[in-house]
């Protein structure tokens, strides 16, 4: 299997997916099934290529104070991207980032300098799984976990929702990436679901993508406190490209009528997997 870090571009298949990387640089572009799914600057740790990784980073550093070392979990991991860079602007964190791709984890160590273990540990599991056997206290938890280009439906019921509520801390932050489909209905009904378990609410995006104009990524936050929307609108409006900030009433509106899915509707028994998780 390939190993070297150095090349303009490089092919891996895994198990589990066709991986391919292309550098530019410093900038390492990591593909995942033809989907961007992370970008580092191999030189600046503290660089963020997308978008809406700097919509989380905004929201992060508007909830905690400058500096402050975290607990973070990562819900999905690919090249660590945000990890990274959340080490490099706050040192001493204790970050867990789970990829349920167990090669890409292994690869992605080898390809990028990324911050060791206990600051970063890469685990291979089902996200779903790391929710439902976590015993764990976290100041951040970021989803951002695809299967085909799309969210799987065991991370977005009500019960995974409830789950990440239950080991998040009294101030901490939920961050959720929406996208792999077309309209916003899988927005809404990530809306309702995480308003079984949070009391605050807020979304993150090119307002062309809330007005459905367009398709693209979405930001959820979710908090047990009440979200700093001021500040976070201040930085996002900064931002190159036109970024809004969607208060929690135009959400709660907007997704009167989505159907809150649960387990039982997907077939998901936290039991039967008990055995996924590895040794």
């Amino acid at each position: 299997m390939p190993r070297q870090k150095n090349d303009a571009s490089l092919s891996v298949r895994t198990s589990m997916s066709s991986i391919d990387l292309d550098r530019t640089g410093d900038l390492l572009t990591i593909y995942v099934d033809g989907v961007e799914s992370s970008a580092v600057d191999l030189a600046d740790p503290s660089y963020l290529e997308f978008e809406y990784m700097q919509h989380i980073q905004i929201a992060t550093n508007a909830m905690f104070p400058a500096g402050q070392p975290l607990r973070a979990l990562h819900l999905g991991a690919a090249g660590c991207a945000l990890a990274r860079t959340l080490e490099a602007s706050r040192p001493n964190s204790r970050q867990l980032a789970i990829e349920i791709d167990a090669e890409m984890a292994a690869l992605v160590r080898e390809w990028i300098d990324l911050p060791s273990a206990p600051r970063l540990r890469i685990r291979a599991e089902d996200a779903r799984v790391t929710l439902d056997t976590n015993k764990g206290s976290w100041h951040l938890i970021v989803r951002d976990a695809f299967a085909a280009g799309r969210i799987p439906h065991h991370l977005a019921t009500v019960e995974a929702h409830a789950k990440a509520a239950s080991l998040l801390t009294s101030d901490g932050l939920y961050c959720l990436n929406v996208a792999g489909e077309a309209g916003l209905a899988p927005v809404y009904r990530e809306v309702r679901a995480l308003g079984e378990s949070f009391e605050h609410i807020a979304a993150i995006s090119d307002p062309a993508i809330v007005k459905g104009r367009r398709f693209g990524n979405v930001i959820l936050l979710a908090a047990h406190r009440p979200l700093p929307l001021e500040e976070i609108s201040r930085h996002v409006r900064r931002l190159p490209l036109p970024t809004i900030v969607v208060g929690q009433a135009r959400l709660e509106e907007a997704a009167i009528g989505a159907r809150l899915i649960y387990d039982r509707d997907i077939g998901w028994s936290p039991a039967e997997h008990d055995g996924d998780r590895p040794a």
